[in-house]
């Protein structure tokens, strides 16, 4: 069947984003040793807090996303990877991630003592994926990072 260049056209553009829905991103990982302590989910350090930042969306697998915690690279996340660091505790944190347009922040205040959660997803954009955040329950955090599958990434690379 003769295929004029307009029907190649959409037919790549359907493959390119088939492939951006469905592959996968890597980024360097934890030694499984740091992957096995993060997930005891540990009190943190005397006047800090415990930040976890995850993503575990179906979508965009094939992106990579810049992840900010006031301001300093926390790292480039993957589908089923996640990041530990302890802040200042009570006090307010931006965590902050790369979108398709613009950054998108999040305000989180953090008790001492405590750990929180925050999950990065990724949402349709008009030419790339772009990424969003959201703080979820330490219950629900701790469920998708305890899954063997979530491991522990390496910080401080920003794409």
């Amino acid at each position: 069947m003769y295929r004029t260049p307009k029907n190649v056209l959409k037919m790549a553009v359907a493959c390119g984003a088939l492939l951006a829905a469905t592959g996968c991103a890597n980024v360097p990982l934890a030694p499984e040793e740091s992957n096995q302590k993060a997930k005891t989910f540990a009190a943190p350090d005397e006047g800090k807090s415990g930040l976890f930042v995850y993503r575990d969306s179906y979508v965009g697998k094939a992106l990579k996303k810049d992840v900010y915690v006031d301001g300093n690279c926390i790292g480039e996340t993957a589908d089923r990877v996640f990041f530990y660091t302890q802040v200042e505790g009570d006090k307010p944190h931006k965590v902050s991630t790369e979108s398709e347009f613009s950054p998108n922040d999040l305000l989180v205040t953090m008790e001492a003592g405590k750990n929180y959660f925050v999950r990065q997803f990724i949402k349709m954009g008009v030419f790339v994926g772009g990424a969003g955040l959201e703080q979820v329950t330490e219950e629900e955090g701790k469920r998708v990072i305890s899954k063997p599958e979530v491991k522990l990434a390496t910080q401080g690379q920003c794409g």
